[in-house]
């Protein structure tokens, strides 16, 4: 079997997922966007019991998916889906002063995500996954 074209291409397709977080978020650096992709996800799989955060990783392309993953730890207690408001808050405290997601981080990084998934697939996934889930990637929330 070849290669897949994802891990191929997975630092070309990880760049361009980063300018355009970068650019939607209205972030200075793709450090800046790093961290706040990063919190966006850690908030998001805090949510979900890892049946469920796995089936979500399967639907990222592959950088992102080891982003998602990475430092997780499956013995915290899961979290309910709360208002887009508090959940924010929780972004913008993720590594403290070295954060500096924008009020729309959540929906910035929904609003890039969706440009870099299989619609169709993501739509599907975000289904099966528990009410709050759909909710949390809506973009212009």
């Amino acid at each position: 079997m070849t290669v897949p074209m994802e891990y191929r291409q997975a630092s070309r397709d990880f760049d361009a997922f980063m300018v355009d977080a970068r650019d939607t978020a209205m972030l200075q650096t793709t450090n800046q966007t790093y961290t706040m992709i990063e919190a966006v996800f850690t908030v998001f799989r805090r949510r979900l019991v890892p049946s469920d955060a796995l089936a979500f990783a399967d639907t990222l392309p592959s950088v992102l998916r080891a982003i998602f993953v990475s430092h997780w730890d499956i013995n915290e207690p899961i979290k309910p889906f709360t208002d887009r408001a508090e959940m924010t808050r929780e972004v913008k405290a993720f590594r403290g002063d070295h954060n500096v997601s924008p009020d729309d981080a959540i929906s910035a990084v929904a609003e890039a995500l969706w440009r870099h998934v299989d619609k169709a697939a993501f739509e599907r996934m975000l289904a099966g996954l528990p009410t709050g889930a759909s909710e949390f990637w809506k973009v212009g929330e």
